[in-house]
């Protein structure tokens, strides 16, 4: 996949272990997700997401992403492909910088996100928190529908939306 096709007015780029102070300070930047969606962030806890996987896929299937403006990360994605079938694209996390939300600057990037996956897929997939009406308002407003799934885990339960693609 051509990463840098992700977006029409954002670096991209894979996110490493030189990146982690730039994401912590992103996520903790929005508190709010992490009520809904505890631990907090850590260093510790974003070194982990870098890695994780769905049972059945490689790291060859994930992109842990940033979008990169003027040397600031603006947004991270975390994209796994074929998951969970071989049409459809799962983002198991976007979080947008606090100081670019309200402006319509995260649904660009999703946008453009989407566009680019339509090449590939025929649907992308998510999960947010039940409890999260945050979460809830951004990803319907950009068109994700519920399946009807929730999934539950020992913290909270997750909302499973889809979008098909063009």
């Amino acid at each position: 996949m051509d990463i840098q096709s992700l977006s029409r007015t954002y670096t991209v780029r894979a996110l490493d272990e030189t990146d982690l102070p730039a994401l912590l300070a992103l996520c903790r930047g929005n508190p709010l997700f992490y009520r809904h969606c505890p631990p907090s962030p850590s260093v510790e806890s974003l070194r982990a997401d870098m890695t994780a996987l769905p049972s059945r896929k490689t790291m060859e299937d994930k992109y842990y992403l940033g979008f990169w403006r003027d040397g600031a990360l603006a947004a991270v994605l975390d994209l796994i492909l074929h998951h969970p079938n071989e049409h459809t694209a799962f983002i198991g996390f976007f979080m947008l910088d606090a100081a670019l939300q309200g402006r319509g600057e995260g649904s660009r990037i999703v946008g453009d996100i989407l566009r680019a996956l339509s090449r590939e897929f025929t649907a992308v997939r998510l999960a947010y928190v039940k409890t999260n009406p945050q979460s809830k308002r951004f990803w319907l407003k950009n068109g994700f529908l519920p399946t009807g799934l929730v999934l539950h885990t020992d913290a909270y339960d997750m909302v499973v939306l889809e979008r098909p693609l063009p």
